[in-house]
């Protein structure tokens, strides 16, 4: 008696939607090659069932490349259920079964201009120019990456996003205080712990934070409590900073004074 053969996992389906869309493209004219990205990238090891698809396609020139973009039956590989235009060079996809993708069709002038990192090959034509997952321009820090200029970007924030608050800007207020300032501290973690290693996507500083590095050392729940508590996230937020830098009097009193009046309370 034969078992029962298991279903697919989603990494599994994820990989062999990425290669479908390789055979097809590999009948159309003018494709040099597919590009997978991120989970489906080099970062295979990253591959789980929350994962989608990240590609590139590269093509000889712009009618190719336009062709693709305003003719979608490449993409019939499976029923699409939703697909949009989100920047010149790419779209959004949702099909049917739930797996989604973005991505992007560059000419090879376009891919060599480029920053990206961890791009795998998944198909590429016999002529093909050698080291495509690695044509791209250099991912490079901002010239700004210094623990020191995090930090006070990050009380600079908490300064004028409270002001904000006080303002009734309270949108405003919170992604300067909940976001903007907790990216700084992110990228000082990176800066000064060494604990990012691989795992940092260098594009977005807030991915994969909760693995980089423990509650204990980062405690995400206290800095980012919610839209109706600035004066709270700011005051954990510097009393976070004081624990490891000095911290301007004038300028950490200036931040309790105006968290006591967004709380209503006191400054502590």
């Amino acid at each position: 008696m034969f078992g029962t053969v298991p279903e697919p996992t989603i990494p599994e389906r994820l990989l062999a939607r990425l290669d479908d869309l390789a055979a097809l493209l590999r009948q159309r004219g003018g494709v040099i090659a597919l590009l997978g990205l991120g989970s489906v990238g080099t970062d295979l090891a990253r591959l789980d069932d929350h994962s989608d698809l990240d590609f590139f396609v590269i093509v000889d020139d712009e009618d190719v490349q336009s062709r693709l973009l305003t003719d979608l039956g490449w993409l019939d590989v499976a029923p699409v259920a939703y697909s949009f235009a989100n920047t010149r060079h790419g779209r959004k996809v949702l099909w049917v079964d739930g797996l989604y993708a973005e991505y992007a069709i560059f000419t090879l002038d376009e891919l060599r201009a480029s920053a990206y990192t961890g791009a795998r090959v998944v198909w590429s034509r016999d002529d093909a120019p050698a080291g495509l997952e690695q044509a791209g321009a250099p991912v490079v820090s901002a010239p700004d990456a210094m623990p020191e200029h995090q930090l006070g970007e990050a009380l600079t924030n908490l300064f004028v996003g409270l002001h904000r608050d006080l303002r009734g800007e309270r949108l405003a207020a919170t992604r300067l205080i909940q976001t903007h300032a907790v990216d700084r501290l992110l990228t000082f973690l990176d800066l000064t712990t060494g604990a990012a290693g691989d795992t940092r996507d260098p594009f977005a500083v807030e991915r994969r934070a909760e693995g980089r590095f423990p509650a204990e050392l980062l405690p995400l729940a206290e800095l980012v409590p919610g839209y109706e508590r600035n004066g709270e996230a700011a005051l954990a937020m510097l009393e976070w900073v004081e624990a490891r830098a000095e911290v301007s009097r004038a300028l950490a009193d200036a931040i309790r004074e105006l968290a006591a009046r967004v709380t209503g309370g006191t400054a502590r």
